[in-house]
């Protein structure tokens, strides 16, 4: 499985592609949406809902050998298309290793020009709650043993 690092650079490699072109890119996020697997409708609960974000947003996890993974949906295809990075990023990698996550692809790819402030706050809001699952998991693992 590949580090959550060189997940980031094969990211940025993908967008670098784009050549910074805002339309491309926008268009290239709401695609990687449409490639998310479907979300079981009982998981889009309140329970599993983000908060802090415009569009809807439910992101679910469980812990399997020692791996935390992640599904997700929303109800815009540009938020989709973001939270599947975050999942590409994210799921299958250990707690540790989500917890000691920098990402750095957001600004190596200049985000923040396409997604504006309020989707920016959302994705943040996306980034902790995968965080706090993380730390959920790391917690119960080191109650365990």
């Amino acid at each position: 499985m590949k580090t959550i690092q060189d997940i980031q650079e094969d990211i940025v490699n993908e967008f670098s592609l784009l050549d910074g072109d805002q339309e491309m890119t926008v268009l290239y996020i709401m695609e990687l949406g449409q490639k998310l697997p479907d979300m079981d409708e009982a998981k889009k609960s309140e329970e599993n809902t983000v908060r802090g974000c415009q569009s809807k947003v439910w992101l679910s996890a469980h812990l399997e050998n020692d791996k935390v993974y992640f599904e997700a949906d929303s109800n815009t295809a540009l938020t989709k298309g973001l939270v599947s990075l975050l999942l590409r990023i994210f799921s299958g990698q250990s707690a540790e290793n989500i917890l000691a996550t920098d990402l750095n692809f957001i600004s190596k790819i200049g985000m923040e020009r396409f997604i504006g402030t309020q989707r920016s706050n959302g994705f943040s809001a996306m980034i902790k709650q995968i965080k706090l699952y993380a730390l959920a998991f790391k917690t119960k693992m080191e109650v365990k043993s």
